[in-house]
């Protein structure tokens, strides 16, 4: 069990003066006189995101914000690695009977992105309504914790470290909620640990058509039933992601230390970066400076520098092999197909990077809660929080396929 220690986000000064003087000397692309976002990041956007971050934007109000949260910092150590130092913010519910649960963020989100969920969860009555203890990490290499200084740290890393803080918690069984990469982490968390993670709700469902080899009735309803419009408007939203929004996937998974470069020396450049994915992933969420800049100001001040987040894209697609030449670890694509030890909720929203038909989704494992919504995209807890809070209260509240999935040394842990 390793120490458990209070955490307070505090930027140091001289780290502001930095980030100011840079932004002063910005020297920007020029542009076409036509250009939309079909380019990329819009120079007007842009310029006028990096003046307001230069002269108008409050760190310290941001920061005070940040530290409204409860924050934590313990040392977790992945077998093979070095001890690394963890933040997390831990809510504790009052009510013995609350559920553990494990927030866990991607790329480029981070723990903020459980700060509108927070107060939806924190007074529930644990009877008509499940409570919950929440842990949001920063997860290794983002945010404010430290990231490893080998290679070889991938998903199973990933998941092995952040298994490790909850059982640090003192939480040895316990259920999960994720998106981006938060998905694949807590899938191959199922994956590893299917005795302590006892279900998982996930807002990224990516998933392949079933075979007739290993889901016959899945592939015959997928092979007889037409695509509803949903169906059709999903698979038209997941090929302009693989033909015209992917590129940053493809430069992360492959060179992530040429781009960091540029990351790390330029303000702008990750500003411009992160924006882009902002706007493109979401659906017609009206983000304020206040709210990008504060996104975007996490990447810069990061413990690990903003480099660092780029490495999961390769290391998850990449993982050592062993003798034989097999993958020892699990692949990114291990996280798509069916895990069936864990029992799953899926929450689907129309502007998500892959929208998946139905048959496609139960090929993952057990579905035991699915909602269809009309709104949203990729950042689920920050679009629409209610959504998220709503699914988790169904999904693990009495009549709902989760519940009493966790288990104390007394019996069933629910509503």
């Amino acid at each position: 069990m390793m120490a458990v220690e209070h955490y307070r986000v505090s930027v140091p000064e001289s780290r502001l003066q930095d980030l100011k003087t840079r932004l002063s000397t910005v020297i920007f692309p020029d542009e076409l006189d036509e250009s939309e976002w079909d380019f990329g990041a819009p120079l007007a956007d842009v310029k006028q995101l990096a003046a307001y971050w230069r002269d108008e934007f409050d760190w310290r109000q941001a920061e005070a914000d940040i530290n409204q949260m409860p924050h934590f910092q313990s040392t977790i150590q992945a077998d093979g690695f070095e001890p690394l130092k963890i933040h997390f913010v831990h809510q504790k519910s009052d009510l013995a009977n609350a559920i553990p649960l494990l927030f866990c963020h991607g790329w480029p989100g981070s723990f903020l992105e459980v700060q509108k969920l927070l107060p939806l969860l924190a007074n529930c009555n644990g009877e008509s309504e499940p409570a919950f203890h929440i842990v949001a990490p920063s997860i290794p290499n983002f945010g404010f914790s430290e990231g490893p200084k080998q290679r070889g740290f991938g998903l199973a890393q990933y998941a092995e470290t952040l298994h490790k803080l909850m059982i640090t918690l003192g939480y040895n069984e316990y259920v999960t909620q994720g998106g981006d990469w938060g998905m694949m982490i807590t899938r191959t968390m199922g994956l590893m640990y299917p005795k302590h993670v006892r279900a998982s709700h996930i807002n990224m469902v990516r998933a392949h058509p079933p075979s007739f080899f290993r889901h016959p009735l899945l592939a015959l309803q997928h092979a007889l039933r037409p695509f509803s419009a949903r169906d059709r408007s999903g698979l038209a939203r997941s090929r302009w992601f693989l033909e015209e929004g992917a590129g940053y996937r493809a430069q992360q998974s492959t060179k992530p230390q040429t781009l960091g470069y540029a990351v790390a020396d330029s303000p702008v450049g990750l500003l411009a970066w992160i924006y882009e994915k902002l706007h493109d992933w979401t659906d017609a969420y009206p983000w304020t400076n206040d709210e990008i800049l504060t996104w975007v100001s996490l990447y810069w001040f990061s413990c690990a520098g903003p480099a660092a987040s780029l490495r999961i894209y390769y290391e998850a697609t990449h993982p050592p092999k062993d003798s034989s030449g097999r993958s020892a670890f699990v692949h990114r694509d291990r996280t798509e197909s069916w895990i069936g030890s864990v029992k799953l909720g899926l929450a689907h929203f129309p502007k998500e990077l892959i929208v998946v038909p139905y048959t496609w989704a139960a090929s993952m494992g057990n579905v035991v809660y699915q909602s269809y919504n009309q709104h949203g995209g990729h950042f689920a807890a920050t679009e629409h929080p209610e959504v998220i809070a709503r699914d988790l209260q169904r999904m693990f509240g009495k009549h709902g396929g989760g519940y009493g999935c966790v288990r104390d040394r007394d019996g069933y842990v629910g509503a």
